[in-house]
């Protein structure tokens, strides 16, 4: 064998020797069933949590997280409930982890951190055997160079927790499941008690409700649900997929919070009216006021959530004028009997659907919020004619996007006025109408005997133009 053949046949050992080894072999389905899954759960919990990247977009089957979007459908359902049961209850995780570690993880050990809040998730909060959770997070220590020489103590913190399980969660029941900062502007806000109610409410997942065109009764019965006082139905315990409901082809309903459904009717009987639906997408109030007989423009800045609600009124049968433009250049040539203004801002009030925001915003997302919702409204009020009305609306839980815009606003724009909201009008909501007449809902709210309960967290006020 000459030099030539001896070193090709080197380099040939070589890249076999590369590809055989343990270390550098990468983690298939095949090889241990789950650990995809568990992997990309601790890589989407680690965008989320330490930097803030919204859930959503990680979970988009299109253009999400790769990791995510390399699995099979059943595993990316494991991830979902991996990362939703962890963020509504990370602060008590990690309270409960503290306890079980002798000392603290090492400084910057974020990695093996995050394994450990995925695999505790999965033994505390979701129907996954200890045994399973517990190989594939030492199986997944094993794999990260970063974390092999903690395997040992992977295994004996998560096996112990199997023996401790009920004591520990016991001793973080009274704990907020909510990031401090929040929890911080809940009682400064509320009080403690309510603060803690809001918090827990906020640790549950939210029942699905739907505002239906007609007959709620009958279709109450026909879904197996109920109807609520504010008019919606509430699914009961339904967890299937949306569209093999009866009724979701032909377009009969659509999912919608019950709080989210309150500001469309606020602005009472607009049939024959002209109403502009801002900020529309995705389309649920834009639906309830085309179907309450008002002749509809949405207008709304973003194309691909433009397409959203467009796809959304194709499969409700119902049509309006739609406007995609920034709402601060949007000057008709008419102005409106009424508007509608769902401003953006923080999202805390949906944090049952959504845990991550409450962990990807922090107290200057929400005064930055407030800022541009004061800029918004500033013009939204420009767009209703004399005798019209505003209804101003957001899901944050914090009176610095809500309370102190409006207030603001009122105190130097002459010819508007506060038109105060009526409890007796909400039968069931009576506490949500504050004493300047204004509508603020919160998680905590709304528990009808018999059913899951609660609703977003929204504030909502009626200006009217003398």
């Amino acid at each position: 064998m000459n030099d030539r053949d001896k070193n090709k046949n080197a380099k040939v050992g070589k890249a076999r020797n590369k590809d055989s080894h343990p270390d550098r072999r990468r983690p298939t389905l095949e090889d241990k069933a789950g650990l995809d899954a568990r992997i990309a759960a601790a890589k989407i919990l680690a965008a989320v949590v330490d930097r803030r990247t919204p859930l959503d977009g990680m979970l988009d089957a299109e253009h999400g997280n790769p990791a995510y979007r390399a699995l099979i459908e059943p595993d990316r359902a494991l991830v979902r409930a991996i990362l939703q049961a962890a963020l509504r209850h990370l602060p008590r995780i990690e309270a409960i982890l503290s306890s079980l570690l002798d000392s603290p993880l090492p400084e910057g050990a974020r990695s093996l951190h995050h394994l450990f809040v995925v695999a505790m998730t999965q033994m505390l909060y979701l129907d996954v055997p200890d045994h399973s959770a517990v190989d594939l997070a030492v199986e997944q220590s094993t794999r990260d160079p970063r974390n092999r020489r903690f395997a040992k103590l992977v295994n004996a913190v998560l096996r112990r927790l199997g023996r401790e399980k009920a004591a520990q969660l016991a001793s973080v029941a009274s704990l907020p499941s909510t990031p401090k900062w929040f929890f911080d502007r809940l009682v400064a806000v509320y009080g403690a008690d309510a603060a803690a109610r809001i918090a827990d409410a906020q640790s549950r997942p939210a029942p699905i409700d739907l505002t239906v065109k007609s007959n709620p009764q009958g279709w109450a019965e026909r879904l197996n649900g109920c109807v609520l006082s504010t008019g919606s139905i509430r699914l009961a315990g339904f967890r299937g997929g949306i569209p093999t409901l009866e009724g979701f082809s032909d377009g009969e309903w659509w999912v919608q919070d019950a709080a989210a459904a309150l500001p469309a009717r606020l602005l009472g009987n607009v049939a024959g009216q002209r109403v502009a639906d801002l900020c529309a997408a995705p389309g649920g109030k834009t639906a309830q006021l085309i179907q309450a007989g008002a002749t509809v423009t949405a207008v709304e800045q973003s194309e691909n959530r433009m397409r959203r609600l467009k796809g959304n009124l194709a499969r409700l049968h119902l049509e309006c004028e739609c406007v995609n433009a920034n709402l601060l250049d949007f000057r008709p040539a008419e102005l409106f009997d009424g508007v509608l203004l769902d401003a953006p801002c923080s999202s805390t009030g949906t944090a049952r659907r959504h845990p991550d925001v409450l962990w990807t915003k922090g107290p200057e997302d929400v005064a930055k919020l407030a800022s541009l919702q004061e800029t918004l409204l500033r013009h939204a009020l420009t767009l209703v004619r004399r005798g019209g009305r505003l209804v101003f609306s957001n899901c944050s839980l914090d009176p610095s996007e809500g309370e102190e815009v409006v207030a603001r606003v009122l105190a130097d724009t002459p010819g508007y006025r506060r038109e105060s909201i009526l409890a007796a009008d909400w039968p069931g909501l009576e506490e949500a109408v504050t004493p300047l007449g204004e509508l603020r809902t919160t998680p905590a709210m709304l528990q009808p005997e018999g059913t899951e309960g609660g609703l977003d967290g929204f504030y909502a006020c009626v200006l009217s133009r003398d």
